[in-house]
């Protein structure tokens, strides 16, 4: 990448649903094909120096920073939601001007190519924040990316919120991002925790970019499997299954 980028990957989760808390591993360092989900995702972000990437760390980090000791890291004590988690990193984002790609670290299937395809999207559109966002005909369990009547960005709408007509798109929010970096660190300063869970939602993000004027541009992609995360041990089973037949 010409342009100035970073990252911060999203790697604090325990993985309750995967029995993390007795086996004693943090949910980014379990194997699938023989190798930590984290390390297919940074293997697949390897575009982006080590240095420029910076690891969101919690449960057992130790595991996680001593793996990759190339990687700044900063640590996410209390799980507050997506939006806290890159909170976390804005001391080492506070005097950057670039874009800041935000993914997680429990998605090996996303592509090089997706991620080099959401960078150059982002750029050429000059937007304050670029959106991945995959196109499926059957009905998923993502967020839905809701566009107005000339298919500019609204917002994103979580399914458990959504009303039936916003129930039947198609299009949906992957959880990667694009970010202009100070756009990035303002809108966090506004996230609020006002829903059932009390956390703090990146997915409000590119909606207060949006009311205070900035240009939110969506990458829409077929995605495929690309967007399969690991939460329990049917689905790593399947992502290691994926993973060996590539």
């Amino acid at each position: 990448m010409e342009q100035a980028i970073k990252a911060v990957v999203l790697a604090a989760g325990q993985g309750k649903r995967l029995g993390s808390e007795a086996v004693g591993i943090p949910k980014v360092m379990r194997l699938a094909a023989d190798k930590p989900l984290l390390g297919h995702v940074l293997e697949n972000l390897s575009f982006i120096p080590a240095g420029d990437t910076i690891l969101v760390v919690g449960f057992k980090k130790e595991q996680v920073t001593e793996a990759y000791p190339a990687y700044p890291w900063v640590e996410q004590a209390e799980r507050l939601g997506t939006g806290h988690a890159v909170a976390m990193a804005r001391p080492l984002l506070e005097a950057y001007e670039g874009a800041v790609l935000v993914c997680c670290g429990d998605m090996p299937l996303l592509r090089r190519e997706t991620y080099e395809a959401l960078c150059r999207e982002h750029f050429a559109s000059g937007a304050a924040c670029t959106i991945l966002t995959g196109v499926y005909t059957e009905k998923k369990s993502y967020g839905r990316i809701l566009r107005d009547g000339e298919g500019r960005f609204l917002r994103i709408v979580e399914q458990k919120d959504c009303t039936p007509e916003e129930d039947a798109i198609r299009e949906y929010n992957s959880g990667v991002y694009v970010f202009s970096c100070p756009a990035l660190l303002e809108s966090l300063g506004r996230l609020k925790s006002e829903n059932a869970q009390h956390e703090y939602y990146l997915t409000d993000a590119p909606a207060l970019i949006h009311e205070a004027g900035g240009r939110i541009a969506l990458c829409r992609r077929e995605l495929g499997n690309e967007l399969l995360g690991v939460n329990t041990q049917q689905e790593l089973e399947e992502i290691d299954r994926l993973l060996r037949e590539q």
